[in-house]
């Protein structure tokens, strides 16, 4: 099991820096020209984490399932699922957030990897390995399994010859029948191999709408700051008399943040701000 770790103020990774993390990386899988990693925002693949797990914890993840050519952002996903399972098998407990990882951006990869390098000074047992053999025995087995899809197919004529010449009207109709037999397993296999994509695929596809929820949750935490604010301001009113009251929460309606506009005249959204302005001057003339 493995030694979990918790990365704080007073436990850093020696104050290492970015191109410190990143030369270790490079280190410590023996990448050579081409495929050396030259910025920390490039570990969003998480192909290194998951070699690096298999150098600390050996047979906790299958390599030949790692994409270590990965360049698009569901290709990414399977990478850290791989590394996710390896996590809960060998114990650790780290969240993984993949929605933010894949993104790319410095400083959550930074935060991971700061951890990881602390974490795997916790486990590494100074054991010999060899990554560059790991990730060409991962690229045959990757090869191998896709040869093997129309194996049965050529091995079941050869298995029929012999009944055929030992009887005299039967093996012409057995070896027929033989071949039919065999075909459904290479076709198993197609068809198991194309689930395995299309579960891959739908995996990325809910992905995608977790990030979408999550943008317009921000969205509407957005707008209920601004309906507090308001709510602030007229509770204020409330009390003291102030002629700034309309201008405040105007600003405050109408102010914008990064992604967000504000509506136009005749959207719906306008329309209600209106009714709600008209209610509040009959409520001022009562007064």
């Amino acid at each position: 099991m493995a030694v979990n770790v918790m990365l704080t103020v007073h436990t850093q990774t020696g104050n290492l820096s970015r191109h410190d993390i990143i030369q270790w990386i490079n280190n410590c899988l023996q990448l050579g020209p081409g495929e050396q990693y030259d910025k920390v925002e490039k570990l969003c693949s998480g192909a290194a984490y998951c070699q690096i797990m298999d150098m600390l914890f050996p047979e906790c993840l299958s390599m030949k399932r790692v994409k270590f050519q990965a360049k698009l952002e569901h290709e990414f996903i399977n990478n850290w699922k791989i590394l996710q399972n390896a996590f809960k098998k060998v114990g650790v407990d780290k969240p993984v957030v993949i929605e933010k990882l894949v993104k790319g951006k410095f400083q959550d990869n930074f935060e991971f990897v700061q951890w990881f390098k602390m974490f795997f000074d916790a486990n590494y047992s100074g054991d010999d390995y060899d990554p560059v053999a790991a990730r060409e025995r991962a690229k045959e087995g990757r090869s191998s399994g896709a040869a093997k899809t129309g194996g049965p197919k050529r091995t079941a004529k050869p298995v029929t010859t012999k009944p055929a010449a030992a009887r005299t009207t039967a093996p012409t109709r057995k070896a027929p029948t033989s071949a039919r037999t065999t075909k459904p397993s290479g076709g198993h296999s197609q068809i198991n191999a194309a689930k395995d994509e299309e579960i891959e695929q739908l995996n990325a596809e809910v992905m995608q709408l977790r990030l979408a929820v999550d943008g317009l949750e921000k969205e509407r935490d957005f707008y209920f700051g601004k309906l507090r604010d308001i709510e602030v301001i007229a509770q204020e009113v409330e009390e003291e008399d102030n002629n700034s009251t309309i201008e405040r929460i105007t600003k405050i309606l109408y102010a914008t943040e990064d992604g967000f506009e504000a509506p136009e005249e005749g959207e719906e959204g306008a329309e209600v701000l209106d009714e709600a302005g008209d209610a509040r001057s009959e409520e001022d003339e009562t007064f």
